[in-house]
Order: C-alpha cells, then structure tokens, then sequence
C-alpha cells in the first residue's frame, strides 16, 4: 500500500442519476473527501417509468464481489440487512428434469436476494444519513466542458456546475450521447419481461436456491423463501416491439393469462405460482433489451458509470455489482490522480473486468445453446431442447475447482480502498 500525500484534484462532482450506482457513487466520492451532488430526473410523484404493478419492483441478487465493494465504502450493511440468502442456482428443463447446481465459494460473502425498490430505499437513507445531497425532478439536457469543469442545464431551466459530471443514468444514458453522439443505443431482444413477488404460496421453500427454468415456449426463474412468499421473473417471446407503456396498457389479468398458457405444458412451480399471483403484484418492466458494447466512456470532464457504461444480461447476476464496484473504483482514482489520469485508470482497472464477464455471459450461452443462458432466453426447438440439456450439466462444471462453482473468479473481486491509484 502506498500512502496518500495530497488531497483529490477534484472538489466537486455532478452525479446524474439517482439510482444505485448514482448513490453508492455519491457516497464513495464523500469517502474521498470529494462533495457530490445528485441529480435525478424522477421526481417521486409517481411509478417511475417502466414500472407498473408491485410496489416491490423487481427482484435482483447483489453478488459476493458487490457487497465487498459496498464494504469498501463502509456500506455492506444495506444489503445484509434486507437481503435474502440465495446459496445456489439451480438450473431445470421444463419436464422438471434438474440440470444443475451451481454454488459459490465458502469463504465469500453469500448473494443476497434484494427487491430494487427495498435496496434503492437503503441505499437512499444510507445516502442521506451521510448528507449526499439528492435533487428529484431534474431531468438532464446538456452539459458544456469548459476545460475546468462543467455545466449542466435541467429541464427545468436550472444549471448546475462541479469539477465534473459522471453519467449514472441508465441504459438510455443522456449522458452516454453528450460523451458520444454516435454511441450505441439498446435493443429489442425478442421478449418481455415480468416478474412478481407471490404473497403466499402453498410449495415449500427451495432452501435458498434460485432457479432458473427453461421452459417449453418461455423462461421463468423463481426462488421460495421460508416464509411461504415467493419471486419469480419471466421473459415470455414476442414477435414486434412493444414499449413500457405498452405492456402495461394490456393490463395485468391478461398478461397473467398469457403466462399460463405459455407454461401450461411445464412441470416446473410456474403454473402454480403464476395461478398465486394477484395481478397487482405483476410488474410489467416491458421490453427485454441488450446493449452492445460502449467504446467511449468518458469525454474531457465527463464519464460513465454502471449500465450507462457496461449494461450485462439481466440473468448474468452481476448488473449491480458491477455498477457498484465501477462506482467506487472510479472514487477511489479521482481520490489519488488528477482528472485525466484518473478516468484512465479507472477505465484501465474496468475495461478488461467488465469485458470479461460480457464475454464469459456470452460463451456460457453459446456452449449451451441460444435458449440456455441469454440474456433473453427463447424457447428452443425438441432437437435443441434434447441438446442443452445434455450439454448443461458439463458445461457448468467446465472451469469449476472440481465441481459446478457459480462464478467464482466473479465473486473474488474485491477492491481495496486504501491501496493508491496509479
């Protein structure tokens, strides 16, 4: 470890984008004796858009390597606090067949089952337990670099000024096209997407095991906790494109309906739990969308974090995890260096990471064939069928220490706040 002398080059930072990354962000700056103020376009009036049903949002697991990133900033207790262990993943064919079983190292910290609307809410309280300023309603329209900072115009005709600005925004990043005008944009993968928490079901608990089905005509993932409630997700394929909006317009009854009968003919718990879920308790996110790869993630004083940078596979486990460690990486170099070198470092300590578990999503689901593990699963042919799930119970076990291990150089990331940047 090499001690720090000097303090950051960098005072001040304009975080655009409220969610997790923004905030872990946020509050990762603080640590580095850096002021951040957050702005988020939401105003908190209504169901942000895309959301619809639950009041829960959706499900997602924060993995081993993201809760030793929160630890680094003095924050793993968010998640340890509401989250639910999930101890392994179980893969099945939809005649019930088990195909797998995949479980982390020992020595980790266990993934957590988290609700985003539960985890956001932590995470938020955490933020302002530590005096991070969160501005709501402020929806980003441009920004100008003038070499020594940079100035952000809202929508609401105010403008704000720091060292810098860091795009936290999301998948639509309006901070990603200020940076690269030509940068791509998500697309539509052939699915949508619904998942819900069941207030009461009759199966047993699976005993901290996430499971992810591959059905007949869909995928459906499910966990049951010991308190007899339960999750599910499901992409179910479409033909043409239809917005947030859209599906949601359809309404939840009849999105309920469709679901059944697209899993009538599977002997998995999804008949049962789809028949346990009040319809307001759907959430109906919409689309299911990949992203390709981002070239440019930062420009003079501007930069990329999380999904705005790195969108993974929703079914790759690592969306926040990576956006969290991102978050306080990127801390952690503008802490020690000044801005240039800082954002080169800090793309230099991500880049290969980043792409390695995009790559690693990719091949799994290429050895397993296109229904196996995508980011949007689609229902596979018999002969298809047939083949990844003879070809699913070795392909996981390739790589592990002697057994099925769930991604455990993912998992031993961790990121040491005290060490300098270079």
């Amino acid at each position: 470890m090499t001690a720090r002398t000097t303090a950051p080059t960098v005072r001040t930072a304009l975080v655009i984008g409220g969610g997790i990354a923004g905030l872990v962000a946020a509050m990762a700056l603080r640590k580095a004796g850096i002021e951040a103020r957050v702005y988020e376009a939401y105003d908190g009036s209504g169901p942000r858009s895309g959301a619809g049903g639950s009041r829960f949002g959706g499900g997602m697991t924060i993995a081993p390597n993201g809760q030793q990133a929160l630890e680094a900033i003095d924050a793993a207790e968010t998640v340890s606090a509401i989250g639910t262990p999930v101890t392994a993943l179980g893969l099945r064919s939809w005649t019930g067949r088990h195909l797998a079983q995949l479980t982390a190292p020992a020595d980790l910290p266990t993934t957590r089952f988290v609700w985003r609307t539960e985890l956001h809410e932590a995470i938020a309280a955490e933020a302002e337990s530590r005096s991070i300023p969160v501005h709501r309603g402020k929806r980003l329209l441009d920004a100008t670099d003038t070499g020594t900072g940079v100035t952000a115009r809202f929508s609401d005709g105010s403008q704000e000024r720091a060292d810098i600005l860091i795009g936290a925004d999301g998948l639509r990043s309006t901070v990603r096209r200020l940076i690269d005008p030509t940068a791509p944009k998500p697309h539509y993968a052939g699915t949508l997407t619904f998942t819900a928490r069941v207030p009461k079901t009759e199966l047993p608990s699976t005993e901290g095991v996430l499971y992810m089905c591959y059905g007949k005509r869909a995928y459906f993932a499910y966990q049951i906790f010991d308190d007899a409630t339960a999750a599910w997700s499901a992409n179910l394929p479409h033909r043409e494109p239809m917005t947030a909006a859209e599906a949601q317009a359809v309404g939840a009854g009849e999105w309920l309906k469709r679901l059944a009968e697209a899993f009538t003919d599977d002997r998995t718990p999804a008949p049962e739990l789809l028949a346990e879920t009040p319809p307001e308790d759907l959430l109906i996110p919409g689309p299911t969308e990949t992203m390709p790869p981002v070239e440019t993630w930062s420009r003079g004083r501007m930069i990329l974090i999380g999904d705005a940078a790195h969108a993974t596979s929703p079914t790759s486990g690592q969306g926040a995890s990576l956006a969290t460690e991102s978050a306080v990486e990127l801390a952690r170099c503008l802490r020690d260096l000044p801005v240039g070198k800082a954002f080169k470092a800090y793309e230099s300590l991500r880049r290969p990471r980043v792409d390695r578990i995009l790559k690693h999503t990719t091949a799994t689901a290429t050895a397993t064939s296109a229904a196996a593990r995508t980011a949007t699963p689609k229902p596979a042919g018999p002969l298809s069928r047939a083949l990844r799930d003879a070809l699913l119970p070795v392909a996981t076990k390739v790589g592990g220490a002697g057994g099925a291990v769930w991604g455990a150089w993912q998992f031993e990331h961790r990121i040491d706040w005290d060490e300098r940047a270079m």
